[in-house]
């Protein structure tokens, strides 16, 4: 390094405190930089920490409006690989039997008084409130996003992601990581205006066995709903592995037998 200075113009003890010091800032900046450059591998590993690539579970959802009055449902989901989903209602007795099913960006919901799956979309919500049908059939976040920016913060991460094409649901999302665990604290969702429209909070991290270590709660609000909220509880979240057959429309109205 010819920017050092020679050897003459400082004590040997002086100048291997200065080597240690130019060392470790040069590591601290390679480290940063690497970060920098690698948050689509960031997001993948919280993909893989939020939930195994295949896998079941249960989830309550709770839309609360402003008065105080909630409405409930709990649905058994299963999914595999990074762009197949379905979400069975399994409560209230008026949407028992419904289904949902997600392949890559095309969703449809099954509904046994019409006999036949209707196509849905991802701005929509089967079940109303604040979740719409891209929060309850959610892919793998790098399935629809790429990293623009990845900065570290105090005690972990924030991840600037941008929809890989116009059919997601949110244009741009913030994501701030916890650094020790690589799990979503809060999602910021955001148009392609710029206009916030969801936060996403992440809570009550829970080991589900397997391997899976996750947050429980999932709760979101917005600035165009004033005073409501929505909640998503998660229960049992295990591996499963899955023929491809079960995700089809021939199998939706099956989807009852997956339990």
């Amino acid at each position: 390094m010819n920017w050092l200075p020679k050897a003459p113009a400082m004590k040997r003890a002086t100048r291997q405190a200065w080597l240690a010091f130019v060392t470790a800032a040069i590591l601290s900046f390679a480290v940063s930089s690497a970060l920098a450059l690698d948050g689509d591998e960031l997001l993948r590993k919280v993909d893989r920490n939020l939930n195994p690539e295949s896998y079941e579970m249960y989830r309550k959802l709770i839309n609360i409006e402003p008065d105080g009055r909630k409405k409930e449902f709990v649905l058994f989901s299963v999914k595999k690989g990074r762009d197949k989903i379905i979400a069975l209602f399994l409560d209230p007795p008026s949407e028992k039997g419904r289904a949902t099913l997600r392949l890559d960006e095309n969703m449809w919901l099954y509904i046994p008084e019409v006999g036949k799956a209707i196509r849905i979309t991802s701005l929509q919500s089967v079940v109303g409130g604040i979740f719409n049908n891209a929060d309850i059939m959610n892919l793998d976040y790098s399935v629809e996003y790429r990293a623009e920016k990845a900065t570290e913060e105090p005690g972990g991460y924030l991840l600037e992601l941008k929809a890989t094409s116009g059919t997601v649901a949110y244009d741009r999302l913030k994501m701030w990581v916890d650094g020790k665990i690589l799990l979503p604290t809060k999602i910021e969702a955001y148009a392609a205006s710029g206009l916030l429209i969801k936060t996403l909070r992440f809570t009550d991290i829970k080991d589900f066995g397997n391997g899976i270590r996750r947050p429980a709660v999932m709760e979101t609000d917005s600035p165009l709903y004033k005073g409501y909220k929505s909640v998503m509880i998660y229960a049992n979240v295990k591996p499963r592995t899955l023929p491809d057959e079960v995700f089809t429309l021939d199998y939706l109205p099956r989807a009852g037998e997956l339990r």
